[in-house]
């Protein structure tokens, strides 16, 4: 289940509001730079911890645009999370509902990683702050009632996988825990 449904239905290191579009780095062995760690243990986590932060904002986008061109998750996602996120959109979209405001993604630790296997993948968990992002009617940019007891810092569980174009979040899990 994708995050937007949960904050409906009422669902945590540094603290991240989710506003800027930077382009998704797609690779964590990219030449090695002053920035770039030489490990590539240590890339891979930055490099998960970035596109993340990307995912959130590309989510924020895909919610806010009520036809569905934001095509921009793509570069962040993949898998059973886009499908999940992209399903969401649509079903928040055709109740005549968007999502504005931001998300804070904080507290983010690398879980486990497993750098070997064929696709290589970096578990993570994050609080997800989605306190300030709000659905609304669409034309007249109403809130929508939600119910008073529902979470709105929830710990969440991620999977992260580099895939050929880059590492992508494949798994997008609320744990249905405050945070």
């Amino acid at each position: 289940m994708i995050c937007a449904s949960a904050a409906i239905a009422g669902c945590n290191s540094e603290s991240h509001t989710t506003t800027a579009k930077p382009t998704a780095p797609t690779t964590a062995s990219t030449a090695p730079s002053s920035t770039t760690p030489a490990d590539p243990q240590t890339a891979a986590k930055k490099t998960a911890l970035e596109v993340y932060q990307g995912y959130w904002r590309e989510m924020q986008a895909l919610y806010a645009d009520r036809k569905g061109t934001s095509t921009g998750l793509k570069e962040y996602a993949a898998s059973e999370a886009l499908d999940a996120a992209e399903n969401d959109a649509q079903y928040a979209h055709g109740r005549g509902r968007i999502y504005i405001g931001k998300v804070t993604v904080s507290q983010s630790k690398i879980t486990g990683t497993d750098l070997k296997r064929q696709v290589p993948k970096v578990m993570l968990s994050s609080c997800l702050d989605v306190s300030q992002w709000q659905p609304v009617v669409a034309d007249t940019r109403k809130a929508v009632k939600l119910p008073a007891n529902r979470l709105t810092k929830y710990l969440i569980a991620s999977t992260l996988e580099k895939w050929p174009q880059g590492w992508r979040v494949v798994r997008d899990e609320p744990q249905d825990k405050k945070c």
